[in-house]
């Protein structure tokens, strides 16, 4: 689905051994990786410095991992110094990459109020849809099952989608970035609709379950019209919860969502599915900023 990507990596995260499996990299369909790192300023009498051997340093680490690219692939390395944020999307906007790699730990709510989060600001600021890892789960791996996690990281793909505007106009984000880079044809995508039991069983109408199996099935037959596999699935309890226990049973790959058109997205008080997602899932998220 994607050729060019960024692998922002703070090498706490694990993400920099993405360059020990390029080669699974392009197994996956990446054509040009860019391998990233922002060194902190030095104060020297509270004077911001460039630490320049920190830059070598983690110049050397990065060529030190990428051991293997295939013929016909673009691997770069740019390492800079200053703000993380900011850095990162300059480089998102020189690599001209089509997605950006992040390693966040899972959080609460309470923790980014209090502590922030580069994450949390880049997914207000970005263009480009992120793929999220868990720094727990991918410095774990050994070389062998992170070559294979990275072969199958879009293999399997949940859609979370509830018929409403912003679900449907994530579907047709996705369908456009299909259709510009065709998946493999083993790839399958399964799409959720989970019948929220925390509204009142009268406002959910007469036939919910059938409707949403009937709704369901309408846009699974527009993303089927690009020659992908789909498969369709309808739950009810908690959305969350469901989404969850869909991801471990279906044997996903990554989770794919969206803001679903939220103003201010990160702000904590305000509830969100999708917020919830990228916090708590331990499962890989593709998320799409809204165009």
């Amino acid at each position: 689905m994607f050729q060019r990507v960024l692998i922002s990596t703070d090498f706490k995260d694990g993400l920099y051994r993405l360059g020990c499996v390029v080669p699974s990299l392009v197994q996956a369909g990446v054509t040009e990786a860019t391998f990233f790192h922002n060194v902190a300023v030095q104060t020297d009498r509270s004077v911001p410095k460039v630490d320049e051997d920190g830059m070598k340093a983690a110049r050397k680490r990065f060529e030190e991992s990428i051991q293997t690219v295939p013929e016909g692939v673009t691997v770069d390395i740019h390492v800079t110094c200053g703000r993380p944020s900011d850095n990162i999307i300059k480089q998102v906007e020189s690599s001209k990459c089509e997605v950006l790699f992040l390693g966040t730990p899972t959080r609460s709510a309470l923790s980014e109020k209090l502590f922030g989060s580069t994450t949390a600001k880049l997914i207000e600021r970005t263009s480009v849809p992120m793929i999220i890892l868990r720094p727990q789960l991918i410095s774990t791996y050994t070389t062998d099952e992170l070559s294979l996690r990275c072969r199958n990281l879009m293999h399997n793909l949940l859609i979370p989608y509830d018929g409403t505007k912003g679900s449907s106009e994530f579907l047709d984000t996705l369908k456009t970035q299909i259709a510009k880079n065709p998946p493999p044809e083993n790839h399958k995508y399964w799409l959720l609709w989970v019948i929220d039991e925390n509204i009142r069983r009268e406002l959910r109408g007469d036939n919910p379950l059938q409707e949403a199996q009937a709704r369901l099935q309408q846009a699974a037959n527009t993303l089927r019209e690009l020659n992908v596999t789909v498969e369709t699935v309808v739950k009810e309890g908690d959305p969350f919860e469901e989404i969850m226990n869909a991801a471990d049973y279906y044997d996903i790959g990554a989770i794919a969502t969206s803001s679903r058109g939220i103003g201010g997205f990160l702000r904590w008080s305000v509830p969100s599915l999708t917020r919830e997602i990228l916090r708590q899932s331990w499962h890989p998220v593709l998320y799409f900023p809204k165009g």
